[in-house]
């Protein structure tokens, strides 16, 4: 028989096959009293574009799937269309991961821009509107991955990824990113001078996300903001006090909004600059652990000189595929998942396969039935107290 829990998220599913609108209450319309609150005690499970290696990335039941599976956050990236609305989506080009292709009605829209120095061809998100990029389907990145659910699904749109979040029967987080900032703030325009950090932060404050890391307002709507410009990192710590990952590219990639270095931006100077703009940083955990030949070198200094800054580390991204697994790890997924908790100290990890992180926590360090138990004590305490209150 199917878990209770899991008939909204199929309702929901069909729902969002027949609508783009967001189906969701504001957060003053809801009660979240009695959801189980989110987890503190283990490594975050950061769910990268959702479940993205069972159903294609960014996708309403990419996310769903995630949040089914035990997910702690549900990631996402964040553009614009052309008429600025937000979207879920990675790519600034829609080549990769929809039918595009298919669609001759927008062949003359392929464009060439520059996009971090370099000079990109393809089909733009900025040069189409919510209702043409609704029009269009998502598939899978990769070919070795499920196709079974190509075409099935539209793009998402940031309302519709915070909905799902706050419609999931616990507490789940959100963990979006504020993509490729300097390309979209060149191509979109918001009405009175707004940037695209305005149109971002107003959104989530909308949903009602406020409050700094662990504090009351927090646990009610967990999330991350994470960037890899810290420009924008720095100009929203005067709009939100919600905590913020500073992303950490390849140690080849300068900073897309500063052209600062990756020995430059990891240095202790910068990471004690840093800190005060940012709860943590979210490297490539290549960088962390060097690779030769496919087997781990001995691992760098920087998730315990970040440690020594109060920063948390989020590395990503952890993938199940052989290709991905050093040979370190025996082609064992549950393997590179105890050496990165156990041995480096991660506080959070970006997963393609959200279950099979979560089936590893609960093997290793379980969220025990008896805490449940002790949540619903708590919500029949909680009950007997109001209704006191009232008599």
């Amino acid at each position: 028989m199917a878990s209770p829990r899991i008939i909204p998220f199929v309702f929901l599913l069909l729902l969002f096959g027949c609508s783009g609108r967001v189906l969701y209450p504001l957060p003053s319309r809801r009660n979240d009293k009695n959801r189980q609150p989110i987890q503190t005690f283990r490594p975050y499970n950061i769910a990268h574009r959702g479940s993205n290696g069972e159903i294609p990335e960014e996708t309403t039941a990419a996310y769903m799937r995630a949040i089914e599976e035990g997910a702690d956050f549900i990631e996402t990236d964040i553009l614009a269309s052309k008429d600025g609305v937000l979207i879920c989506f990675h790519d600034v080009t829609l080549d990769e991961t929809t039918d595009i292709a298919d669609h001759k009605e927008f062949s003359n829209r392929k464009r060439t821009y520059e996009v971090q120095g370099d000079n990109i061809t393809g089909f733009f998100t900025v040069d189409f509107t919510l209702k043409e990029l609704k029009s269009l389907r998502v598939k899978q990145r990769y070919d070795f991955r499920d196709q079974q659910y190509n075409g099935k699904f539209s793009i998402s749109t940031f309302e519709e990824f915070i909905s799902i979040a706050l419609d999931a029967p616990r507490v789940v987080g959100i963990y979006p990113e504020i993509k490729n900032p300097v390309f979209i703030n060149q191509h979109v325009k918001w009405p009175g001078g707004k940037n695209f950090e305005d149109e971002f932060v107003e959104t989530l404050k909308i949903y009602g996300y406020e409050g700094s890391y662990l504090s009351k307002e927090w646990m009610k709507r967990p999330a991350f903001i994470q960037s890899f410009a810290p420009t924008s990192l720095t100009y929203i710590s005067n709009l939100t006090n919600l905590p913020k990952i500073f992303l950490i590219d390849d140690t080849m990639i300068p900073t897309q909004d500063t052209n600062q270095s990756y020995w430059e931006i990891t240095s202790d100077t910068y990471l004690n600059y840093i800190k005060e703009f940012v709860v943590g940083i979210g490297p490539w955990k290549d960088t962390l652990v060097p690779s030769s030949n496919n087997y781990l070198q001995t691992p760098t200094d920087l998730v315990a000189r970040a440690h020594a800054c109060n920063l948390q580390v989020h590395p990503y991204t952890f993938r199940n595929e052989n290709k991905y697994l050093h040979f370190n790890f025996s082609e064992d997924p549950y393997n590179e998942y105890d050496y990165w908790i156990t041995k480096i100290g991660v506080d959070g990890l970006f997963t393609d396969f959200t279950g099979s992180l979560h089936q590893y926590q609960e093997w290793t360090a379980p969220f025990s039935s008896g805490k449940e138990e002790a949540y619903q004590l708590l919500d029949k305490i909680s009950a007997m107290i109001a209704k006191i209150k009232h008599t």
